[in-house]
């Protein structure tokens, strides 16, 4: 069979303790093969994110700390199986403490480490705001309990109008699955990120999480019917 790539772009305007544990931060190479030929996007300065949970890698995503909010996550689709589940929203421990456990943690109750708050969006970020957290690597392109449970780490979303979130970008994510479960055979990768605004950046809380000025997807289907 011959390659099927299609770029699928939706151009949306919007306005702890410490455990030993291995380097999920700061290097892909432990999940690359989410990427397309273990290839990741290139062209961004950020922070690389093997996104762990339960002691498993579930995806990858380029993290930014200056704008405390990834510039893409990338994954490989698996067909959703029942209803999205009602997952804890969490962070990454290792974008604060490089010796903390790998695995993402979901927020605590209670006041946060101050150092987690200067490291990474918080979930305060988005009270009383306009924007819904939308994910980068949805919950509905996925199989297993766990991996739809991982996409809420606040690492994989941006800020996003609600109308866009749960309208045409939904629309748009829905068509995907639909797409690959019709005509995919064996693996599809995807890749979603954003595209800043050009001129000036749009914030939330006063310069604490970037707002982007579109959302992107592209996926890969190395063979298809």
């Amino acid at each position: 069979m011959s390659l099927l790539c299609t770029l699928a772009a939706l151009f949306l305007t919007f306005e702890g303790l410490l455990h030993p544990g291995e380097a999920d931060v700061g290097d892909f190479t432990p999940c690359l093969h989410f990427f397309y030929k273990l290839w990741p996007s290139k062209g961004l300065s950020g922070t690389p994110i093997c996104q762990r949970y339960c002691n498993q890698y579930r995806f990858a995503t380029l993290y930014s700390r200056a704008r405390r909010s990834p510039w893409f996550s990338a994954y490989v689709y698996s067909a959703p199986q029942g209803k999205r589940p009602k997952a804890s929203w969490k962070f990454e421990p290792q974008l604060t403490y490089s010796g903390a456990d790998g695995n993402m943690i979901p927020f605590p109750p209670g006041p946060l480490d101050p150092n987690v708050v200067e490291s990474q969006a918080v979930q305060p970020d988005y009270i009383n705001s306009t924007y819904s957290r939308g994910h980068l690597n949805p919950s509905l392109h996925h199989q297993t309990h766990e991996d739809r449970s991982a996409s809420f780490t606040l690492t994989n979303v941006v800020p996003q109008k609600a109308g866009s979130n749960d309208g045409p970008w939904e629309v748009l994510e829905q068509s995907v699955n639909q797409t690959l479960d019709a005509f995919c055979l064996g693996e599809a990768y995807i890749v979603t990120g954003v595209m800043p605004y050009r001129d000036e950046e749009h914030w939330l809380k006063n310069h604490r999480v970037a707002v982007p000025e579109y959302l992107w997807s592209a996926y890969c289907c190395p063979s298809y019917n």
